[in-house]
C-alpha cells in the first residue's frame, strides 16, 4: 500500500524515498537480482571534483540515469561504475592560481613533487558536495568503488591501451606544427580547437610587406623596362612571424602582374608584384589612381599629393600581355626582410619563391609569407620545395635548435633588437603589464620606416583561442606523440554510418564531418599532473620500449639491475623503486616515474620520454 499525501510535500517525499532506497538497499538489489549473464556496461563519464556541480551536471546525469534504469527494467544487470576526472589542465590551472605561480616556475620556485602533491590535494575538494547532490537527485551510481584517474590502477589501464596501440604500429613520435597554448603550456588536439567559442573575432594589425627581389639571371627578365627596385608583396595577419620568414609562396596557375607605383609611407618609387585578381583590393580608389604612361608617374610629387598613381607594367615574355603565371616566379630569390637571425642549417636555400597549393586570390596579394616554424601548410610546402626550404631555427646556448619564439610566447632573448624577451601577443602579459604597443604594431612601424611595408591596416578576422585560458593559441613546432587514427579512418567512417544516431544530423553532421576530416591524434600534453607516457628511449632515439603494465615495468627494472650498466647511484635508486612496487607504494606520476632507468637489448640506458 502507498501512503496517501494530503498536501504536496515534495521535499519530505524525496527524503522518504531516499531513506527507503537506502534502508532496503534498492540500488544494490537492482543489480543483485539481475543475471550476471546479461550485463549492460556503464562507466560514468567522470566529473571533476575540484569544481562545484551545476545544473548542467544534473541534466546530463538525469539523461544517463534514464538509460540505465530502462536497461535494468529490461532485465539487464547494470553495475553503473562511478568515476572522478582528476588529471590535466583544469587542476593545474587551479593549483597555479592558488599558489601564485606559472608553468615556468615549476622546477624552479616549486619542485615537481610539491606541485603534484598540491594537485592531488586539489582534485577531490568538493567530493562531499558531489556525493550529496548525487544522492539527493536520485542518481544511481556506484561511488563506493569508483575509478579515479590519478590512481595507479587507472594509469596502468591507460598504459595497457597505449601498449596495444604501440604493438599495432599506431603510436609514433612526430615533429609537426601544432596548435599550442602558451598560457596553458600545452598542445591542443583538433577536438579541443573545435570547442564552442574557441574561434573569436579579433582586430589585428596586418601588414602587406615588400620583399625586395634580388637581381640575378633567374629574375633578370622581370627587371626589363624597370628602373626602380622590384618587390614581391605578401600580406600577413601575424606580423610577429615575419622575422621567421624563409620563403614566399605563389599559386602556379594564378595570374600575376607587376605594377609601377610609389610607397605610400616613404614616397620611394617601386615596382610591385601581386595577383592580377587582387589589383583593385590592393590599389583602392581611396588611395590610388591608375595612369597609362611612365611620364605621368615621373610627374608625380609625393610631398604635395594625397593620392598615388600606379601603372600596370607589361612584359613581352608573358603569354597574355599584362600578366604571367605564378610558375614563372618560382625560385626567384629575394632579400631577407628582417635580418635578426638566419636558419642554423641550409640558410643558403632560404628566401626563395616556392609553390603553395593553399594560395588563393580571396584576400591579400596572392603571395603568401611563409614561416615554416609557425604554420602547418608553410612547413609542408617548404619540405616539398627543391631544394627544401629550411625553417627559421637557431641554436640556443645549449646547442639545441629552437624557433625565434619560446613556449611562453616570447621572442627569445638572443633575438636582441627591440623584440628580444617580448611576448608576441599582448594577451600573454599579466594583467596591467601589457605595453601600449604590441609587437605587431612595433614591427609595422619599423617596416614603414625601412620602406618595407606597402600597406598597414587593422583587420577583423577569426582566430583560435585556448578553451581553458581564453588566450590566443600559436601554431608551434613540437615533438609530440601521436595515435595514428588516420590508419583506421575509413573503417571508422563506415562504422559511423551503421550507428542509429538521434538526431540523425549529429552523426551525419558534426561528428561525421569530424571523422571525414580526421587527423592523427596528438597525445602529448606537456603535463606535470597527468598520466605519464610509458615509453622509454635511448638518447639517440634508435631504441625504445613501451610499457603496458606495472608487472612489465618491474620485470624491466629487474633486468636493468642485472645488466651491469647502471651506476651505483642508479642501481640503489632502482632497487628502492622495486621495493616500493612490492609494497604498493610507488606513485606512477612524475617525478617518481622519471627516475626509472631501463636498459635496452643492446645494453644502452633508456630514459622516459617526456609527455
Amino acid at each position: 500500500m502507498y501512503r496517501e499525501f494530503k498536501t504536496l510535500e515534495l521535499s519530505n517525499i524525496g527524503k522518504e524515498i531516499l531513506d527507503f532506497w537506502k534502508t532496503e538497499m534498492i540500488f544494490e538489489k537492482s543489480i543483485s537480482t539481475r543475471s550476471k549473464d546479461k550485463p549492460f556496461t556503464f562507466y560514468e563519464g567522470p566529473p571533476s571534483a575540484n569544481g562545484m556541480p551545476g545544473i548542467h551536471h544534473v541534466m546530463a546525469r538525469a539523461i544517463k540515469d534514464i538509460f540505465c534504469r530502462y536497461k535494468t527494467l529490461k532485465g539487464y544487470q547494470v553495475k553503473r561504475k562511478g568515476g572522478w576526472d582528476t588529471h590535466g589542465l583544469p587542476i593545474e590551472l587551479a593549483v597555479e592560481k592558488k599558489l601564485g605561480i606559472t608553468k615556468d616556475d615549476i622546477g624552479k620556485k616549486i619542485s615537481v613533487e610539491a606541485y603534484n602533491t598540491a594537485c592531488k590535494e586539489e582534485v577531490m575538494r568538493y567530493t562531499d558536495v558531489w556525493n550529496d547532490l548525487t544522492e539527493k537527485m536520485g542518481y544511481w551510481v556506484d561511488l563506493q568503488n569508483p575509478y579515479v584517474t590519478y590512481h595507479n590502477e587507472y594509469i596502468e589501464t591507460l598504459w595497457w591501451i597505449l601498449k596495444s596501440f604501440y604493438d599495432k604500429g599506431l603510436l609514433y613520435k612526430g615533429y609537426t606544427i601544432q596548435p599550442y597554448s602558451p598560457a596553458a603550456g600545452t598542445g591542443l588536439s583538433s577536438h579541443e580547437l573545435n570547442q564552442p567559442g574557441t574561434y573569436k573575432d579579433v582586430s589585428d594589425t596586418t601588414v602587406v610587406a615588400q620583399f625586395k627581389v634580388l637581381r640575378n639571371p633567374q629574375s633578370e627578365r622581370f627587371f626589363t623596362g624597370i628602373s626602380t627596385d622590384l618587390f614581391l608583396l605578401a600580406w600577413t595577419t601575424t606580423p610577429w612571424t615575419l622575422p621567421s620568414n624563409t620563403a614566399l609562396a605563389v599559386g602556379k596557375n594564378i595570374a600575376y602582374i607587376s605594377v609601377k607605383t610609389f610607397n605610400q609611407y616613404t614616397g620611394h618609387p617601386a615596382t610591385v608584384i601581386l595577383a592580377n585578381e587582387l589589383q583593385e583590393k590592393v590599389f583602392t580608389r581611396k588611395k590610388y589612381y591608375e595612369v597609362s604612361t611612365d611620364e605621368e608617374l615621373k610627374a608625380f610629387d609625393f610631398a604635395s599629393s594625397n593620392n598615388i598613381p600606379y601603372k600596370v607594367h607589361k612584359y613581352s615574355f608573358s603569354e597574355i600581355p599584362g600578366f604571367y603565371l605564378g610558375a614563372q616566379l618560382l625560385d626567384i630569390r629575394y632579400e631577407q626582410l628582417l635580418t635578426y637571425a638566419l636558419p642554423y642549417q641550409n640558410a643558403e636555400n632560404a628566401f626563395r619563391v616556392i609553390a603553395g597549393d593553399f594560395v588563393t586570390t580571396e584576400d591579400g596579394t596572392g603571395i603568401v609569407h611563409t614561416a615554416p616554424t609557425f604554420g602547418a601548410d608553410d612547413a609542408r610546402v617548404a619540405k616539398l620545395a627543391t631544394p627544401e626550404i629550411p625553417p627559421m631555427l637557431v641554436l640556443d646556448e645549449k646547442g639545441n635548435a629552437v624557433p625565434l619564439v619560446d613556449l611562453q610566447g616570447k621572442f627569445i632573448a638572443s633575438l636582441g633588437g627591440n623584440y628580444g624577451g617580448k611576448y608576441v601577443k599582448n594577451e600573454y602579459y599579466a594583467d596591467g603589464e601589457a605595453p601600449e604597443r604590441s609587437v605587431d604594431v612595433e614591427l609595422a612601424i619599423q617596416l614603414k620606416e625601412e620602406n618595407k611595408a606597402f600597406k598597414v591596416e587593422k583587420y577583423v578576422h577569426t582566430y583560435p583561442h585556448c578553451w581553458r585560458t581564453d588566450k590566443p593559441i600559436l601554431y608551434y613546432p613540437l615533438d609530440s606523440w601521436f595515435i595514428k587514427t588516420t590508419a583506421v579512418k575509413e573503417k571508422m567512417v563506415a562504422l559511423n554510418k551503421t550507428i542509429n544516431w538521434k538526431p540523425e544530423a549529429t552523426g551525419t553532421g558534426r561528428f561525421g564531418n569530424w571523422l571525414e576530416n580526421l587527423v592523427d591524434w596528438n597525445l602529448s600534453r606537456s603535463r606535470y599532473w597527468g598520466t605519464p607516457l610509458p615509453i622509454w628511449r635511448t638518447v639517440d632515439g634508435l631504441e625504445e620500449k613501451c610499457i603496458g603494465s606495472i608487472q612489465e615495468l618491474k620485470d624491466e627494472l629487474n633486468s636493468a639491475v642485472g645488466s651491469g650498466v647502471l651506476s651505483e647511484e642508479e642501481l640503489a635508486k632502482t632497487h628502492s623503486i622495486i621495493q616500493s612496487f612490492n609494497h604498493s607504494k610507488f606513485d606512477l606520476h612524475r617525478p617518481y616515474v622519471d627516475d626509472v632507468i631501463l636498459v635496452s637489448a643492446k645494453g644502452e640506458k633508456m630514459i622516459r620520454e617526456l609527455d
